[in-house]
Order: structure tokens, then sequence, then C-alpha cells
């Protein structure tokens, strides 16, 4: 994991279910929303604008 998401506070959603399994983590930052695989936080995390995170949760919770 890069050092400039190492200091993040990764949360898991809410969705995620008790078992722990295929679960997200997100983490806000200043200006991007980082999200990553909680089953293998050793891989890389994407990062999104904040704009764009929040179009992709309203577009959600919409389903």
């Amino acid at each position: 994991m890069s050092s400039g998401t190492a200091d993040l506070a990764w949360f898991k959603s809410s969705y995620s279910g008790s078992d722990g399994d295929s679960c997200v983590e997100v983490a806000f930052a200043e200006h991007a929303v980082h999200v990553r695989d909680s089953k293998d936080v050793s891989r890389q995390p994407f990062a999104v604008s904040r704009e764009s995170w929040g179009e992709f949760v309203r577009f959600a919770s919409e389903r």
C-alpha cells in the first residue's frame, strides 16, 4: 500500500455482511475517496473524486 493511503481512516460499508467477506472499505481524503478490497488490503486501492463518489452513492441508494 502506498504511504499516501496508509494513514487514512478506512471503514467498511454499512451494507457489508457480518461474515466479513465481500466487503469494500473506503477512506475519505481532501480531494478523493479511496476504495479497497477488505480481503486484500495489500493491493493498491483506487481513488475517485469526491463528486464522483457522491454520484455513485446516489445511484446505488436508488436501487
